[in-house]
């Protein structure tokens, strides 16, 4: 395991590595060419314009200000400048919640760090147990830990009244906090102006009608049952191929641009390219004229196909976007069942246009609950067979128990400077690179489940890579490492000794835990600001494929927070700190620099840099929550389980409270606060309803409304709208193409779904 100096090694690397590169991000940003770079939200909000500079070509490149150069930390302070409702009208309510998760980390642990070091550190640090126990390879780091205390010692009573105080500090946060946010919810959605997902339900599972259009039947049904307040709709239409179509025809144009760009610059040689994969093989012929030829090809199947999904009723799926009169009207829509039968006519609030995932929408509702139960399956394999990697990246970590068993090794491994390379830096950063695709495959598998925003997919991604960290990273490094670790006393003691070798072993992987955060917590915030792919991307494109500002605008890639893997990962943090609090409380300072350190910049990156891809008013804020609450409970079952192995007999009953109150506390929050996040207040809705008609009573809101839900590949386009009936206000029958049902082979069934 990781000693004293492999700790030094480590942070000595990664401090190194942290101030690296927060110099070159302090300098890079400063330069013009780079403005776009670091300063993306700026531009895109209109507000910042390219950098004109005096002094010759070389100042547009370079910033020949050496006194700017003195002041190149001022970022930091700046980036903690803007006040929080500054902050929220200018980056969203997702963005400002998302900060106040570091913020509360701080709230937590900053307090309970202090208690610890001076409570718990000293009654550990005096135990002087380990060096009593055969078999048991430790470090002096271990000593600070609970590890060293002696078992059935009257000391155990300092940690169980810890943990008693640290569980109630911790509901005392977590409540005010929760309390905040939901204040800050209704206050915002109070206070936002008008948008059209206010006024629009999603309806799925249209069921079929054989005398009427699904459009037909759609605006048939809610002008029936929704009369006073049904306004008009947009039926979902399954354009996938021609998105597919429309996306390869901008990838060509790309390539043409860059090779006209390429010719301009050089007139003399006409540039060429190969008809194969990527240009890679295949008859070479010029580039220009290839592809203008695909282009071409390709326009006249994108017009094919697009006049085929406009004529084809098979093209139009049973969903539609529902729009109401009045944000009243949609809430009751969307809050309330439709019909007798649960499975039709299904309504929920629409998601904001940007924010609606087309590609999954045309996905028949009958099959979301067939892909759900196979990306379960799919989850739970790849859960497990990811315990492979866990385990190679712990026998880095655990070198002295390889040692004890292959002799052989250690000539090699204890040479100068290797052992503390190896296991103070080699396994954090192996298991970070390990990690790295895992966010990309969760984000396929809730793709394939069917969800229809990209908050949703976010959302549930997020749950996945959640119970993956919690599973394979924490769990899986704490079970894997105790082996290896301990790999001798397994293999030599008896099975009754087992648990006990355990139980003294889970403090130990505070080391490398400790080791991780320093690798992924502290340089790799670092690296985050530094934006080095988008830097090299915004340079590659802004050389061969940029001619106009509207160009060069769209090669910004200001990106954006990526909640599906960002917030897991600070959850890992939170469970570091709820479980090692009172077993290990030497690793809590470290994840105090991780909370303060990327709040700050993460701050200064929702301030300049993230242009986020949609707004849910902080809906994600219950997840949050119920995380947490899953990593205290898991953290006081942990220290039950090893308090019974230190013969703690009288303390560790009074340690069973502890869950059933969490589980208590999270249920009373629940009750409290979460149907904010999930419901729309009918009493807020007139509100605005009523504010809106008074300020302006000739709003045109189906004007409006009129593109806000036309597929992307239509805006703009020739998409027949359906025709909404003027006269159902003034004529209470509602004008319909059906034929009697005595001759229909549905029955009255249909007739009773729709509502007549």
């Amino acid at each position: 395991m990781a000693s004293l100096q492999d700790i030094s090694v480590s942070a000595a690397i990664n401090i190194l590595s942290a101030i690296a590169f927060l110099v070159a991000f302090a300098i890079l940003r400063l330069q013009p060419v780079n403005d776009r770079v670091y300063f993306p939200k700026w531009y895109l909000k209109g507000i910042r314009g390219s950098p004109t500079r005096s002094g010759g070509f070389v100042s547009t490149f370079v910033n020949l200000d050496f006194r700017t150069y003195i002041r190149f930390l001022n970022w930091m302070p700046a980036a903690l400048r803007m006040p929080e409702p500054e902050l929220i009208d200018h980056a969203g309510l997702d963005s400002a919640a998302y900060i106040r998760i570091y913020l509360l980390g701080l709230k937590i642990f900053v307090p309970i760090t202090l208690l610890s070091f001076a409570v718990l550190v000293p009654v550990n640090w005096t135990g002087e147990t380990l060096e009593t126990i055969k078999d048991v390879t430790f470090s002096n780091i271990d000593k600070l830990s609970i590890s060293n205390v002696k078992s059935g010692s009257e000391r155990f009573w300092a940690h169980l009244v810890m943990a008693y105080v640290f569980t109630f500090w911790t509901f005392y946060i977590l409540y005010r906090e929760y309390k905040i946010m939901t204040s800050m919810r209704l206050q915002f959605l109070a206070s936002e102006g008008r948008r059209p997902d206010q006024f629009t339900v999603l309806v799925r599972n249209v069921p079929p009608d054989p005398d009427e259009s699904v459009s037909e039947h759609v605006e048939h049904f809610f002008c029936v049952n929704h009369p006073d307040y049904y306004l008009t709709h947009q039926v979902v239409y399954n354009a996938n191929k021609l998105a597919k179509l429309v996306e390869k025809k901008k990838s060509l144009q790309n390539w043409y641009i860059y090779y006209q760009n390429k010719y301009e610059r050089n007139p003399s040689n006409k540039p060429t390219t190969k008809t194969g994969f990527w240009g890679l093989w295949g008859t070479r012929v010029d580039a220009i004229d290839y592809y203008a030829a695909e282009i071409e090809k390709l326009t006249d199947e994108e017009q094919a196909e697009r006049e085929r999904v406009i004529s084809d009723p098979k093209a139009i799926i049973p969903a539609a976007f529902v729009s109401f009169k009045s944000r009243w009207g949609a809430a009751v829509c969307a809050q309330t069942q439709q019909t007798s039968n649960p499975t039709i006519w299904l309504t929920e609030w629409a998601p904001e246009p940007r924010d609606v995932y087309w590609d999954n929408l045309a996905i028949p509702y009958v099959e979301l609950t067939i892909r759900r139960l196979l990306m379960a399956v799919a989850l739970f394999f790849l859960t497990f067979f990811f315990m492979i990697p866990i385990a190679f990246v712990q026998s880095l970590a655990n070198i002295e128990g390889i040692e004890k068993v292959l002799p052989f090794l250690k000539p090699i491994i204890e040479r100068k400077g290797t052992k503390s390379l190896i296991q103070g830096f080699l396994p954090g950063i192996a298991l970070k690179i390990f990690l790295i695709f895992l966010p990309t495959i969760l984000m396929i598998m809730s793709k394939i489940e069917g969800f229809s925003s990209l908050s949703s997919l976010e959302r549930r991604s997020a749950g996945k890579y959640h119970l993956f960290v919690l599973v394979n990273v924490f769990l899986g490094s704490i079970i894997t490492g105790t082996a290896f670790q301990q790999l001798k006393s397994f293999l030599h003691q008896a099975p009754t000794e087992i648990p006990k070798t355990v139980g003294v072993s889970i403090p130990m992987k505070a080391t490398f835990f400790i080791t991780y955060i320093m690798v992924d917590g502290w340089a790799g915030i670092a690296a985050e600001i530094l934006r080095l792919v988008p830097l090299v991307m915004f340079h590659l494109k802004n050389t061969f494929l940029v001619k106009t500002e509207k160009d060069r605008e769209q090669a910004m890639d200001p990106g954006c927070l990526g909640f599906a893997t960002s917030e897991p990962r600070i959850q890992l943090y939170f469970l570091l700190g709820f479980v090692y609090s009172v077993i290990t409380p030497v690793l809590l300072p470290f994840i105090i620099v991780f909370f303060a350190f990327a709040y700050m910049v993460f701050r200064h990156q929702v301030i300049n840099v993230y242009n986020q891809k949609y707004e849910s008013g902080a809906a994600f804020w219950p997840d949050v929550q119920r995380r947490l609450i899953i990593g205290m409970v898991i953290s006081q079952l942990l220290l039950i389980g090893l308090m019974s192995t230190k013969d703690a007999e009288i303390s560790t009953p009074f340690l069973i409270v502890l869950p059933i109150l969490t589980i208590w506390f999270h249920m009373f929050c629940k009750g409290r606060f979460e149907s904010a996040f999930v419901k729309f207040p009918l009493q807020d809705a007139m509100v605005k309803d009523t504010l809106e008609r008074a300020t302006e009573p000739n709003l045109n809101l189906k004007a409006y409304l009129h593109e806000a839900y036309v597929h992307p590949v239509f805006k703009g386009g020739e998409l027949e709208k359906p025709t909404v009936i003027d006269e159902e206000e003034n004529n209470p029958l509602v004008p319909t193409k059906r034929t009697s049902r005595r001759s229909s082979k549905y029955g009255s069934d249909v007739s009773s779904e729709a509502g007549i």
